[in-house]
């Protein structure tokens, strides 16, 4: 079974078997062979051309059960559940903590690994507890979120590839008809409000998914520029005195500055459109996303992307991180 349309990127071969597990019984049972891989939503992930040499576990586990707890609820949602849609769930129900998070594809069950985040939040900064299947030892535990390692755009999970199987999300989520409150600039200017205001929880919502779309970054299977992983690179924790002149600087607790990875992609010559207009490309709305035009390879792919990594070094002398999962590809940027 090919594995490229279980993918955003619509890229990659087959795998050597593919088991749908549909119940978290399934789930365990297939996840404790410590060689299969584990594959949801498919939007965070690079697959080879030629495949996975593996068994494929595809992660279709539904459910979500809310524990009312007067003025907020605990939400848990399994893992196969679609992340999108459970925002959407929680939006229409007025609860409060995720909306920014509106329009990113994948599951839930991926959200905790990657620490999703988007437009001031982070899914950490609603999760109580990740229930997952410990695949070294085979034992089920629930971890509280000290215990999860939460950082940029990654976690204990992610650091441990393959160790981990989440089976589902905890989630704590006030009541309310407002948004939290908003944090990120952007957002802020176009709900029209100042940045640590709150704006009606819907209006929010479709503020996020507009911007998003703006930027192809809300999947459409007839525009090629969201046919991508996201984001493809994180952004650059450096030290202050390595900093290029002119770069947006974020200072961090630790005393390194974030910067802008589109920033430093674009000052090193690679525009929006780069690339093979009818194969790999950057998209033509998003300077982080590389984008499938239709006829792309995973192998012009990864060339694209090393190509970007080497200008920026060679440029700003900054290393750029890629963020999907890659499998079957050795990743040497």
């Amino acid at each position: 079974m090919d594995l490229a349309p279980l993918t955003t990127l619509r890229l990659g071969g087959p795998a050597r078997s593919v088991v749908e597990a549909t119940t978290e019984a399934e789930l365990v049972a297939a996840a404790s062979d410590p060689a299969a891989v584990l594959l949801a939503g498919g939007s965070n992930v690079v697959v080879a051309d030629a495949g996975v040499d593996a068994t494929v576990v595809r992660v279709l586990t539904r459910g979500v059960a809310v524990d009312d707890r007067g003025d907020h609820v605990v939400l848990r949602a399994a893992a196969g559940e679609p992340w999108d849609d459970l925002v959407t769930r929680c939006v229409a129900d007025g609860l409060v903590g995720v909306e920014c998070l509106a329009g990113i594809p994948g599951s839930t069950g991926a959200t905790p690994i990657q620490n999703v985040g988007a437009y001031g939040q982070e899914v950490a900064d609603t999760v109580v507890a990740v229930r997952v299947l410990d695949r070294a030892t085979g034992a089920v535990s629930e971890l509280a979120p000290a215990d999860c390692g939460f950082g940029y755009r990654t976690s204990a999970f992610k650091r441990s590839p393959g160790r981990w199987a989440v089976l589902d999300v905890a989630l704590r989520l006030e009541r309310g008809r407002e948004s939290a409150p908003i944090r990120y600039a952007e957002l802020a200017r176009t709900l029209g409000v100042e940045v640590g205001a709150r704006a009606p929880l819907a209006q929010a919502r479709e503020a996020v998914l507009a911007l998003r779309r703006g930027k192809g970054m809300v999947l459409d299977p007839g525009d090629h520029d969201t046919w991508s992983a996201g984001s493809f690179f994180t952004n650059p924790f450096v030290d202050a005195t390595e900093l290029p002149d002119g770069a947006p600087a974020f200072a961090q607790p630790d005393g390194t500055v974030k910067t802008s990875a589109a920033w430093l992609i674009e000052r090193a010559g690679f525009r929006r459109g780069y690339g093979d207009a009818a194969g790999i490309a950057i998209s033509s709305k998003h300077t982080l996303a590389l984008t499938n035009r239709g006829a792309g390879t995973t192998a012009g792919l990864v060339a694209l992307a090393r190509e970007i990594v080497g200008g920026v070094r060679w440029h700003f002398g900054v290393t750029l991180d890629p963020e999907p999962v890659f499998l079957g590809v050795a990743w040497l940027g």
